[in-house]
């Protein structure tokens, strides 16, 4: 089962693929079938194989041989990773289905920020009213406040919000208001204490990695660097393991 979760991950990692190319663009994520942008000739089965495709023609188009972007296999295979690891984790159960959709949702809004710099509302809004009703049925954000899930919910995401405000506010050049949407998106998710952990994962790994690309000079103090990766990340890791993150750091008092 894990390998066929994996092999799922896969496929549904082309999928993601596809949104993060067309969503950018204003397009239909259903139609028209899948083509190259450089050539426009549209791709045949063989060339949509997860993963084979990319290996088998060398990462270029096999019409008109432009170098296909190496994302393309890396999502593919941080998907099906992910998907084996969420059913490892959560075997077969609704809280499996939630969080295979909070993985590929943060997955397309991690590529998309990364690549264009932009946090899309047509993505993160139907996102935050799924979280809302996720919080329904998720079991880790009802463990502080046991049958007020949603309140937790709402709280994490007023939390979260206004974490980010701050600087956003403070310093508007440095954060971008699709930023605060996400944390808000993400303490909706997460709940609340939960929605701090990941706003705290998030700095100290954005921290670390804005200094070693300062250092090594492969950024400039002014370039910006995308905080929606992140984020992201660290939503999906609060998700997983917030919980015990949280009910362990309490334990210590």
């Amino acid at each position: 089962m894990i390998a066929l979760f994996a092999l799922i991950g896969l496929a549904v990692g082309s999928f993601l693929n596809l949104c993060s190319d067309r969503l950018p663009r204003g397009q239909s994520i259903l139609s028209p079938l899948s083509r190259c942008d450089e050539c426009g000739h549209p791709l045949a089965a063989i060339d949509l194989v997860p993963l084979l495709s990319y290996l088998w023609l060398g990462g270029r188009c096999r019409y008109c041989s432009t170098p296909l972007p190496p994302r393309l296999p890396l999502v593919e295979l941080t998907a099906g990773l992910l998907f084996a690891f969420l059913f490892w984790w959560y075997g077969l159960s609704l809280q499996l289905f939630m969080a295979l959709v909070y993985a590929c949702l943060l997955i397309v809004i991690f590529v998309i920020d990364l690549e264009h710099g932009l946090i899309l509302d047509r993505v993160i809004y139907p996102a935050m009213a799924l979280a809302v009703v996720f919080s329904f049925f998720w079991p880790g954000i009802s463990s502080f406040w046991p049958k007020i899930g949603v309140a937790s919910s709402l709280l994490g995401g007023v939390a979260a919000m206004l974490f980010m405000l701050v600087p956003f506010l403070v310093y508007p050049g440095g954060m971008g208001g699709g930023d605060v949407k996400l944390a808000a998106f993400g303490g909706l998710a997460t709940g609340f204490p939960q929605a701090l952990l990941f706003v705290i994962i998030s700095a100290i790994g954005g921290g670390l990695v804005a200094a070693f690309l300062l250092i090594f000079g492969l950024r400039k103090r002014r370039d910006p660097i995308p905080f929606g990766p992140f984020l992201a990340s660290a939503i999906m890791v609060t998700l997983i393991w917030g919980e015990g993150i949280v009910n362990w750091y309490l334990g210590l008092f």
